[in-house]
Parts: C-alpha cells; structure tokens; sequence
C-alpha cells in the first residue's frame, strides 16, 4: 500500500510539473532582441521636441477642464453632437496634430459626449453613402439613406506654438498649447484653455 501511495504521489509530482512548465512558456520571439517594449504612459525624455508625455498631459488638462464647464454638462445631458477641427501646428517641427485632438475626443466620448467626424473621414464617409446610393451594387431596402448625417453644435480647434532660445550650451524650447470649444452657429467660444511646458537640453 505504502509503495502503491508513493507512486501515485510521484505521478501526481510529475503532473503538476509538467502544468506549471506549460503555464510558465511565453510566446515565441521574432528578431534579433535588439528592439523591446516600453511603459506608454513612461515619462519621454529623449528631446527638446514635443513628444508622448507632452501629448498626454495636454490632453488629460484639456478634457479634465472641458468636462468641468457647464457647456459640456449641458451638452453630455441633451446629447449634442461636437466635432473637432484640425490643431494648428505653429511651430518649426513637424508633428502630427491629430494626436491631440483624437486623445481629446477619445476622453470626451468616455464621459459621455458624441462626435461627428469631419476632414478626411468626412471624404471617406460621403465616399461610402454615394457607393451605395449610386453604384447600383446595394439592394435599395439595405443602404445607408442620404441627408441623415447630423450636424455639430460645437467644434473644438487649436493651435501650438513655440519660442526656441538658444546658445552654445544650451537650448530651451517654450511651448503653448490653446484650445477652444466654439458654438458653430453663433461663433461664440463658450471655453478655453492653455497649456503650457517648457523643455531644455545640454547641447
């Protein structure tokens, strides 16, 4: 009996080794280990430019501050629709802008506020209501009709600006970031606010 037990305890041993063994085996790994993942949300230091943090903070200021005014509650309670054009970029760098406005309106939608898109998925919406109405491809009782796209009460813009200073050691980049919520109908700005960061390296 007592070697019957020892068994079954030994058999029992091994099973659970081999589980953890498999439980413990990580995905397989492409390339030569030269490239490895980050923490996002990490504080990005590598230049003067603007760059992910910046972007974040700006963002999470802006939507915290919107949120807050009683346009956007009233907005979120009546279930009006916003949009959001294109941040001017007023600086000498290039980046893309609607980084911006995205995180904004990705944040805004997560706390209740409906967008309508404009620009370039615009193009590709109207390119899409048109297939359907006009190619003849679509049965008549499945396509999406025209003229029943809403429009926006508000649109939000912007605009980022800079101040470069520099000298044989060191440089200092000053940065402004605006944002505005204007009512499209009456062209009133309803809010505001601004961001400001301030960067400098050892040359």
């Amino acid at each position: 009996m007592k070697s019957a037990s020892s068994s079954r305890a030994l058999l029992l041993a091994t099973v659970l080794g081999f589980s953890l063994s498999a439980c413990q085996t990580t995905s397989p790994t492409l390339g030569d280990g030269s490239v490895s993942y980050g923490d996002a949300k990490a504080v990005e230091a590598v230049t003067t430019d603007l760059g992910s943090t910046d972007i974040q903070m700006t963002s999470e200021k802006m939507t915290q501050s919107m949120i807050q005014h009683p346009v956007i509650q009233t907005a979120i309670r009546k279930r009006e629709l916003l949009m959001a054009s294109p941040v001017k970029n007023k600086t000498s760098e290039y980046f893309d802008t609607r980084l911006i406005t995205d995180t904004i309106l990705t944040q805004l939608q997560k706390n209740g506020i409906r967008y309508v898109i404009e620009g370039e998925d615009m193009q590709n919406q109207v390119d899409e209501l048109r297939r359907q109405n006009q190619s003849g491809l679509y049965k008549k009782s499945k396509t999406a009709k025209m003229g029943n796209m809403q429009g926006a009460k508000y649109r939000i813009d912007g605009s980022v600006s800079s101040i470069v200073k520099r000298n044989s050691s060191m440089k200092d980049v000053y940065y402004k970031i605006n944002m505005r919520l204007i009512e499209i109908e009456s062209g009133i700005v309803e809010w505001s606010d601004e961001k400001e960061i301030r960067k400098s390296a050892k040359r």
